[in-house]
């Protein structure tokens, strides 16, 4: 298993830049964005076009709001099979993928009516079956005032227990505010 780092702040709290940051450190042979958005309307596709131009050409973008293992699990065997032909180093056919963000793909989850825990445990089994380095983006949303709804309350609740799940199979985890990253695992 490749390194996972799951970053996880606010709203507009530098957790993409983060991210970026990171994978410019990182040596892999193919940057691969998994974008779990959907552009509904006007203002997302705007932020989506934001994030597009920020990352640059150099990565390849695919846009999966739900099946988020299966396609953790199809960019790792594409890396396997590539490993095998280069098998003098197979360093150099690692890839880094970025998932941005958790926070939408569990939104997409519950609109979909799909099982969340095995949805996760399925994304952890891919992460660890692959030896891709992840960087993960979530939300942290439990820090506000407690949500009006039960709609909001459930979400909330799935929200911190994903954030767990992620970051318990993490070897790093760090949390950013104001666009400064505080280490919280190792």
């Amino acid at each position: 298993m490749g390194q996972v780092c799951l970053i996880l702040g606010g709203a507009r709290s530098g957790k993409s830049r983060r991210a970026l940051q990171l994978a410019e450190e990182c040596v892999a042979s193919a940057r691969i964005f998994i974008a779990t958005a959907e552009a509904r309307d006007d203002e997302m596709s705007a932020r989506i076009a934001a994030h597009q131009k920020e990352r640059g050409a150099e990565w390849q973008t695919i846009e999966e709001p739900i099946a988020l293992a299966q396609a953790i699990g199809t960019i790792s065997e594409n890396f396997s099979s590539r490993q095998s032909d280069a098998s003098d180093n197979p360093a150099a056919e690692r890839g880094l993928i970025v998932v941005d963000c958790l926070t939408l793909w569990l939104s997409n989850l519950m609109h979909a009516g799909v099982d969340i825990d095995q949805a996760t445990a399925d994304v952890i089994a891919a992460m660890k079956a692959s030896s891709n380095e992840f960087i993960l983006i979530s939300n942290e949303v439990g820090l506000g005032l407690v949500p009006e709804t039960p709609l909001g309350r459930d979400f909330r609740d799935a929200q911190g227990r994903l954030n767990q799940a992620i970051a318990a199979a993490a070897d790093v985890v760090e949390f950013v505010a104001a666009g400064l990253p505080l280490r919280l695992k190792p």
